[in-house]
C-alpha cells in the first residue's frame, strides 16, 4: 500500500490532491533507497505529505517529529559527504526546524578535521576569519564570552542541501542560527507560516525563484556567502533582511513586495538587482552599503523608498522607474564614482516627491539624454524649489541646459538621416548595402528616430553605436531655422559660460570683477598718464604700486572664482577678452595715437557731485556731466593729489557696471576727447547688460529675491 502511495503522479498533485502521508515505514523504506546523484547521496522524500506536528507513533508513544528528524540526522551528517535532501513536491505540515538536522561543532580544534571534508573546513575557515563582524552580528552562534576557551566555540551545520522545488510549508520554517554548507535550491516553493532565518549562514547556492512567502521572512543578520537568487518572488508579509551581509550577488528582480520590507544596515558586496520590481509598501535601506551597482530599473514604487545614511560606492540606476510618494536620499554618500541615473523617472502622483541633502542631492543626479526626459526635468526642478533647495534645482536646470545645448548643436551641426547624401552617409560610417537600406526606407517613410536603424537589416547595433552621435533623425531643416537654432545655441553657449545658466553668482561676481578693475585700471592710465612731451603729465610711484597691486589682486580673485564655478573657464575667459580687449584697446591706441592738446590739460576728465558723499543707487545716472550751468556748481574735479585719489577710479568703473558706487563720479563735458567719452559709454553699455545678467542670476539662486526683483 505504502509502494503505490508513492507512485502518486505529479498529475494528480497538479490537480490538488494532496500527496500521500509520510509514515513510519514509508520514511524507513526511503531511507533504505537512498541513492547517488552527482556523486552525493540523495534522500528522496518527494512528494510526500510530512506532518510534524502532535501526533504520535502508535508503538513507542514518540511523536512523528521527533523520530523524523532522529532517523532522519544520521543521514545528513556522515564524514566526507554531502547530501541532498529532495523535498520536491512535498507538503510540510507543523514547523520544520532545521536544528535537529545540524550538526553541532567547535569552530576550532582538531575535531574538524575528523567531521568534514576539505571544502567544508575551508567555508568554515572563512566565517572564523568574519569572527569579529560575527561578535555584532549574531551573539547565538559564536559564544562571546571572555571567560570560555577556544574549543568551546561551538556552530551548528546543516551539511545537506535542500531541494525545495514546488514545496509546500504549511506552517512555519526554521532555518535560524544555522550554517547551511549546501544551499538552498528550489523554484516554485510556498511558505505559508514564517520563516525565521536569523542570524544564519548560507554558503553555497540560495536560489528560491518564483517562490511566496505568505508571512513574514526573517534574515537579519544573515551572511549570503553566494549569489541570492529571488526573482519573481511574492512576498506577501513583512520581510527583514536587516544587517545582512550579501557577499555574491543579489538578485530580487520582478519580485512582489507587499508589506513592509527593512533591509536597514545590510551590505551588498556585489551587484544588488531590484529591477522590474513592486513595492507596494514602505522599503528601508536605511544605513545600507552598496559596494558595486544598484539597479531598480522599471521598479514600480507605490510607497516611501528610504535610503538615509545609505553609502553608494557604485551607480544606482532608476532608469525607467516610477513612484508615487517619497525617495529619501537624505544623508547618503555618494563616491566620487557613484552617481543616481534617474532616467525616464516618473513622478507618479502630485505628493511625489525625491529629498536629499540640500546641495548635495543635485549633484549627484545623472540624466543622459533629454528625449524622453523633458517632464523629469521639470518635475526635479519643481520638486526642489518646493523643498525650497535652490542649489539642487538650479543644478537640475543646468543640467537640463546642458542636453538642450547638445541637443541644438547636433541638429546644427550633426547630418540629418533623412536628408544626407550618400557621400556624407559614407563618410559617417556606412556601407554602400547600408547606404542603399537607409535611402529605401527614407523613400517610403521618413526616419522618425536613429532607433528605427536597428529595424534595417543591414545595420547592426555596432554600426548603430558607432554613427549615433554624428547623426540626427529629424524632418528636413531650412536654412532659415538653421540660423535661428545656431543663434539659440550660441545664446545658451553665453549664458552658460558667463553665468551657469543663472545657477552661479560667484562666477557673475568672478566677472565683473575683473571687468571693475580693468576699467578702472584703464581709466586711470588715460586720466594720469596723458603725454610726455613737451610737458611730462605722469602719475607718482606710490599710486602706480596702488593701482598695479588691487587691479592684480581683483583680477586674481575674479580668475579664481571662474575657474571653480564655469563649467568651460578657457571659453567664460575668452569671452572677457572679446569684450574688453578689442574695442577699448583701439580707443586707447587711438587716443595716444592723436596725442592731448586741448585746454583743461592740467585737470581730471573725472569730476564727482560735491553735494553728497553717500553710497546710492544710480540706476538712471550717464556717465558724463549733464550741460546745465548749474550743475557745474555741484560738480567739482576729482582730486589728484591725495594718496587716496586713486580709488576715484575704481569708484567711477563701478558706477558704470553695476549701476551702484559711493559718490556721484561722471565725465566733465568741456574739453573732453570724444575716444575717452566713448569708453565711458561703451563701459556703461556693457554695464546694463551685466546688471540684467546679474538680476537673473540672483532671482534664481536666492529663495523670494525675485518677488523682490518682479515686483
Amino acid at each position: 500500500m505504502g509502494l503505490m502511495l508513492m507512485l502518486v503522479s505529479p498529475t494528480a498533485l497538479a490537480e490538488g490532491i494532496d500527496p500521500p502521508l509520510l509514515t513510519q515505514a514509508m520514511l524507513q523504506q526511503r531511507l533504505e533507497k537512498v541513492k547517488l546523484d552527482q556523486g552525493q547521496p540523495l534522500i528522496d522524500l518527494s512528494d510526500v505529505t510530512i506532518d510534524l506536528r502532535g501526533s504520535s507513533l502508535a508503538e513507542t508513544g514518540e511523536p512523528f517529529a521527533d523520530y523524523f528528524y532522529r532517523q532522519l540526522r544520521p543521514y545528513l551528517n556522515r564524514p566526507s559527504l554531502q547530501p541532498r535532501l529532495d523535498l520536491r513536491g512535498s507538503e510540510i505540515r507543523g514547523t520544520f526546524r532545521i536544528q535537529p538536522l545540524s550538526l553541532n561543532v567547535p569552530l576550532y580544534g582538531q575535531q574538524l578535521s575528523l567531521l568534514l571534508s576539505n571544502n567544508e573546513r575551508k567555508q568554515l575557515e572563512r566565517d572564523r576569519r568574519r569572527r569579529s563582524q560575527l561578535q555584532q552580528l549574531s551573539s547565538n552562534l559564536i559564544s562571546t564570552s571572555r571567560d570560555s576557551s577556544r574549543s568551546n566555540f561551538q556552530v551548528r551545520l546543516f551539511r545537506g542541501k535542500l531541494l525545495l522545488q514546488e514545496t509546500h510549508f504549511l506552517d512555519n520554517v526554521d532555518w535560524s542560527n544555522t550554517f547551511f554548507l549546501g544551499g538552498i535550491e528550489g523554484r516554485g516553493a510556498v511558505f505559508r507560516g514564517e520563516v525565521q532565518a536569523a542570524e544564519s549562514r548560507f554558503s553555497q547556492v540560495f536560489n528560491l525563484t518564483q517562490a511566496q512567502f505568505l508571512q513574514p521572512a526573517r534574515f537579519h543578520n544573515s551572511i549570503f556567502f553566494t549569489t541570492v537568487v529571488l526573482n519573481r518572488v511574492q512576498f506577501q508579509g513583512d520581510i527583514d533582511f536587516t544587517g545582512a551581509i550579501f557577499e555574491g550577488g543579489a538578485n530580487f528582480r520582478s519580485s512582489q513586495l507587499k508589506t513592509f520590507s527593512n533591509f536597514a544596515g545590510s551590505k551588498f558586496m556585489e551587484t544588488a538587482d531590484f529591477s522590474e520590481t513592486t513595492w507596494r509598501d514602505r522599503g528601508d535601506f536605511s544605513k545600507a552599503k552598496f559596494v558595486q551597482v544598484l539597479y531598480f530599473t522599471n521598479a514600480m514604487i507605490l510607497d516611501s523608498l528610504s535610503f538615509r545614511e545609505a553609502q553608494f560606492l557604485k551607480s544606482v540606476n532608476f532608469r525607467e522607474g516610477s513612484f508615487q510618494k517619497l525617495l529619501d536620499f537624505s544623508d547618503a554618500q555618494f563616491t566620487s564614482e557613484a552617481y543616481l541615473n534617474i532616467s525616464n523617472l516618473t513622478f507618479d502622483a502630485n505628493e511625489s516627491q525625491l529629498i536629499g541633502n540640500p546641495g548635495k542631492i543635485g549633484q549627484v543626479l545623472s540624466i543622459p539624454t533629454l528625449q524622453g526626459n523633458e517632464n523629469l526635468l521639470i518635475n526635479l526642478v519643481r520638486n526642489f524649489r518646493e523643498l525650497e533647495q535652490i542649489e539642487d534645482a538650479n543644478q537640475v536646470n543646468y543640467k537640463r541646459i546642458i542636453l538642450v545645448q547638445r541637443d541644438l548643436f547636433k541638429r546644427v551641426f550633426a547630418s540629418n538621416l533623412n536628408t544626407a547624401s550618400r557621400e556624407t552617409l559614407r563618410q559617417i560610417g556606412f556601407s554602400q548595402a547600408q547606404i542603399q537600406e537607409v535611402l529605401q526606407h527614407r523613400q517610403e517613410q521618413l526616419f522618425s528616430s536613429l532607433s528605427e536603424m536597428l529595424s534595417l537589416e543591414t545595420v547592426s547595433l555596432n554600426t548603430y553605436t558607432q554613427v549615433r552621435d554624428r547623426l540626427i533623425a529629424v524632418p528636413p531643416i531650412t536654412w532659415k531655422s538653421r540660423l535661428y537654432l545656431g543663434l539659440k545655441l550660441v545664446f545658451i553657449t553665453l549664458l552658460l559660460a558667463l553665468s551657469r545658466y543663472g545657477t552661479s553668482f560667484a562666477l557673475v561676481f568672478g566677472i565683473g570683477a575683473i571687468a571693475i578693475a580693468y576699467f578702472a585700471s584703464l581709466f586711470w592710465f588715460i586720466d594720469r598718464y596723458r603725454r610726455l612731451r613737451p610737458q611730462r603729465i605722469l602719475p607718482t610711484v606710490y599710486e602706480s604700486l596702488c593701482m598695479l597691486v588691487t587691479t592684480g589682486v581683483f583680477v586674481s580673485i575674479g580668475v579664481i572664482d571662474i575657474v571653480q564655478s564655469s563649467p568651460q573657464p578657457g571659453l567664460t575667459l575668452a569671452c572677457l577678452g572679446v569684450v574688453m580687449l578689442p574695442i577699448p584697446g583701439l580707443l586707447t591706441l587711438r587716443i595716444y595715437q592723436q596725442g592731448r592738446y586741448h585746454d583743461l590739460m592740467d585737470v581730471s576728465y573725472f569730476v564727482e557731485d560735491g553735494a553728497f558723499r553717500e553710497l546710492r543707487l544710480m540706476i538712471s545716472r550717464l556717465p558724463i556731466m549733464p550741460r546745465f550751468p548749474f550743475f557745474r556748481d555741484r560738480f567739482e574735479p576729482i582730486l589728484c593729489d591725495r594718496r587716496w585719489g586713486w580709488l576715484n577710479y575704481y569708484d567711477f568703473s563701478l558706477n558704470n557696471l553695476l549701476k551702484f558706487g559711493f559718490n556721484d563720479i561722471r565725465l566733465r563735458d568741456r574739453q573732453m576727447p570724444g575716444l575717452i567719452a566713448a569708453l565711458a559709454w561703451y563701459q556703461w553699455s556693457l554695464g546694463i547688460l551685466y546688471i540684467s545678467l546679474l538680476f537673473w542670476t540672483l532671482s534664481r539662486t536666492i529663495p523670494g529675491l525675485n518677488l523682490f526683483l518682479y515686483f
